[in-house]
């Protein structure tokens, strides 16, 4: 560790400046957000709604599903609208209608063009026009403006009902009937789809032509089109990116990196005897396959209601299954089940590691296991009770599903579920001490690992910073520092320093430079990382300087990605450097895709949507969909199944290993996992960006684009890509139950290992 003294030390100062860089953005959003007014009333001194209701209607919104039915300011499921595109356009629709009326006694669609073309002029200075006054907390609008608010308010009131009418729009939606049953409710609901719009349409004060949420979503009739700091910041962060990679290349080009020394004879781990607490992780692999297994099922169905809204091949099966439960289930379980595999991979290796069992180890590996399955089964099935009975906001809140994507277990769930990553960080360091304490060349990887296991169980606090009624830009904020920097960070920090401590244990790369390399590559992570969460930021709400920064550093994020090829080809390599080495060439070939998806999916996919001008028109579209399948089970979940396979290698007997089931896991996955985003979720996100660039948001989300022929067919083809993916998923399935009976089919592999063990050689 002293050899690297400098390096950590930078790592501490970037730490130290982004976090604070990222909490004084954090207090500005808090001063800076869109005002909730005390009122919004008509000219004539109507009252339209209150701050309660308002605040009142978030609740109602994030109960009846929340980001699982549609979106609001972008964020959420892809089916349905974004809610605040969608009243943004039916509103402005509404007053151009009451406006023909009262002027012409006709239909706004029937008059000429001159006379429509001054309307829509006084459309958009009214809409955007601030008529909020500080000083008394109101809003005020026109008694024009309050008649077409009713229209649109009716027809949420209907949609969210039960209005027989629309029955038909809510199979497109996949929405239930009566998703909002109490009547207060439903009013206050409409004041927050009004709020959320009159945010994304009115000029911030003393700043014209720029809204609250920076002129998102786009909506020609309103004036909502990219500001010029969208477009500037756009292109510098392409130059940024472009001059950073050369950087690194360069880099990369002139540094004389140290060969890998010659791999030892024979398997330094076949000798490894397991400890009770090693032995005790291995139902916690079988509980993710088991996880992996129902989050697919659950993708299934919810791809299929794009199609058919509330049934599945003509079953009714939206009757206890609505969509806003199977996606819910979809998304939860694939950071349930990638997350409990790293973190029993942490229990497996630090006894491995240090060579030290700690008294009670195993009790509290079991004790864990079963408060993270109570977790799990617990926060299921209360999310799922109180979404199809409809127990109100206060029970989706601290028990249900609070209706926010990654993030939905209620607050009870939460806490334990922090107590229980805490008491985690306590075993890992319990088992790691030891080592920690040893002067080694391995040290400092060994303390990656416990400072990143750390930072997972801490940070996980950020999902208790909210509360029923923050802001809804500041739920955001904090949301996206649990998905961003939780998942994204500090758990990929700690998988990478796991997967090299791995390989220095075989001995297939130095210490010394696994050390320098896991630190440096660390530093430069987090240093566009870290900042890069305002990408997720940029028109939620936000001071429009998120734009700039979100911008810079979210391409920043993506230059250490441009270099993961040559590490995954220097893997493969090592994966052949000596025969005993095939022994675990399914694992080093999951860490070889994971190479692969993070510059595929993370790289490709994620900066084709991360700039500002990108992300303004394809927020919420399936471009993102494809983003986040390429790289959250691409990179995270082959990590995960590939640690997974490398602790049950050495808590299972080698007779029961079975390469072939592997093989065809590993490609089915793949593959799969490729047709699915390159045949139907690439094609649909391209699809829809046009529509969203040629006519607005609404368009892009409305059902004439969403079930139009083109896209229910681009749903089919997710068909042929799915079905290769399952076939994988239990092929690896097959794979855990021929090592729980013991099968005795050894492989070539496993008997040369054997051998070398024995004879030397």
């Amino acid at each position: 560790m002293h050899a690297t003294r400098k390096l950590w030390t930078w790592l501490a100062v970037i730490c130290a400046l982004s976090f604070g860089v990222l909490l004084w953005v954090g207090s500005e959003i808090y001063l800076s957000a869109p005002p909730i007014p005390q009122q919004v009333v008509s000219k004539d001194g109507k009252v339209l709604y209150t701050r309660e209701q308002i605040q009142q209607g978030q609740e109602a919104w994030l109960a009846a599903g929340g980001q699982q039915l549609g979106t609001v300011w972008g964020h959420g499921s892809y089916l349905a609208p974004d809610w605040s595109a969608d009243w943004l356009h039916r509103e402005a629709l509404a007053l151009l209608d009451v406006r023909a009326q009262q002027q012409y006694q006709l239909p706004f669609a029937k008059l000429d063009t001159a006379k429509q073309a001054a309307l829509q002029a006084v459309l958009k200075q009214e809409m955007r026009a601030n008529t909020y006054d500080a000083a008394s907390e109101t809003l005020q609008v026109s008694a024009e403006r309050a008649e077409a608010m009713a229209q649109v308010a009716a027809h949420y009131s209907g949609l969210f009902g039960s209005d027989a009418k629309l029955d038909k729009l809510r199979e497109q939606y996949a929405m239930q009937k009566g998703s909002v049953p109490d009547a207060s409710d439903l009013q206050a609901l409409t004041g927050f789809f009004f709020w959320s719009a009159w945010s994304a349409t009115t000029d911030r004060p003393g700043v014209d032509g720029v809204s609250y949420t920076s002129n998102w979503p786009h909506e020609p009739l309103t004036g909502n089109t990219p500001t010029a700091a969208t477009g500037i910041w756009s292109v510098a962060s392409v130059i940024l990116l472009i001059a950073a990679i050369a950087a690194m290349v360069l880099r990369h080009a002139a540094a004389k990196e140290e060969d890998d020394p010659e791999p030892p004879k024979a398997d330094p781990l076949f000798s490894l005897k397991p400890t009770p607490s090693m032995r005790a992780t291995r139902k916690y692999f079988y509980v993710v396959i088991g996880l992996i297994l129902a989050q697919i099922g659950m993708g299934v169905i919810t791809a299929h209601y794009a199609v058919e809204g509330q049934s599945f091949f003509g079953i009714p099966l939206a009757d206890v299954l609505p969509f806003t439960i199977s996606r819910t289930i979809h998304t939860q379980f694939a950071v349930l089940w990638i997350a409990t595999a790293w973190l029993a991979t942490g229990l497996y290796i630090a006894p491995a590691i240090s060579g030290y069992e700690p008294p009670l180890q195993k009790l509290g590996v079991n004790l864990l296991f079963y408060a993270l399955l109570f977790i799990v089964v617990g926060s299921t099935a209360t999310g799922w009770l109180g979404t199809l009975q409809h127990k109100g906001s206060e029970f989706s809140f601290w028990l249900g599903n609070q209706g926010l994507e990654f993030t939905s277990m209620g607050r009870v769930w939460q806490i334990l579920l922090f107590v229980g990553l805490l008491f985690w960080v306590t075993l890992l360091g319990r088992g790691l001490m030891p080592a920690l304490r040893r002067p080694s060349e391995s040290r400092g990887l060994i303390a990656m690992v416990f400072l990143a296991a750390m930072c997972i169980g801490a940070f996980y606090a950020t999902s208790l910073t909210w509360g029923r009624h923050t802001h809804y830009a500041l739920i955001e904020y904090w949301r996206w520092w649990l998905v961003h920097l939780w998942v994204e960070g500090f758990f990929e920090v700690f998988a990478t320093a796991v997967i090299a401590l791995l390989f220095t244990r075989l001995g297939l790369i130095r210490a010394a430079t696994a050390n320098t390399a896991i630190i440096a590559e660390t530093i430069v992570f987090l240093f566009g990382g870290i900042l890069g969460t305002l990408h997720h930021l940029y028109f939620t709400g936000t001071p429009t300087f998120v734009i700039a920064i979100g911008g810079m550093f979210s391409a920043l994020e993506v230059v250490p990605l441009s270099l993961v090829g040559l590490e995954a080809w220097k893997n493969y390599q090592r994966s052949r450097s000596a025969r005993w080495v095939q022994t675990y060439r399914w694992p080093v070939l999951c860490f070889i895709a994971v190479g692969f998806w993070n510059t595929v999916g993370a790289g490709l996919l994620g900066f084709s949507i991360n700039t500002p001008i990108a992300l303004y028109y394809m927020q919420g579209l399936n471009m993102t969909a494809a983003h986040g399948h390429a790289a959250l089970f691409g990179v995270y979940g082959m990590l995960g199944i590939g640690l997974m396979l490398f602790c049950l290698r050495g808590l299972s007997s080698r007779m029961a290993w079975s390469d072939g089931w592997l093989a065809a896991m590993f490609w089915l996955m793949n593959i799969g996992l490729a047709m699915m985003v390159f045949m139907s979720l690439v094609p649909a996100g391209v699809y829809q960006a046009a529509a969203s660039i040629s006519k607005g948001m609404w368009f892009a989300r409305s059902p004439e684009v969403v079930h139009s022929p083109f896209m229910e067919s681009l749903v089919w083809l997710r068909v042929p890509g799915d079905v290769v993916f399952a076939l994988g998923a239990i092929c690896l399935a097959i794979f855990a139950l021929r090592l729980l009976t013991g099968g005795r089919e050894p492989q070539t592999s496993d008997a040369l290992a054997g051998q070398a063990t024995k004879t030397g050689v």
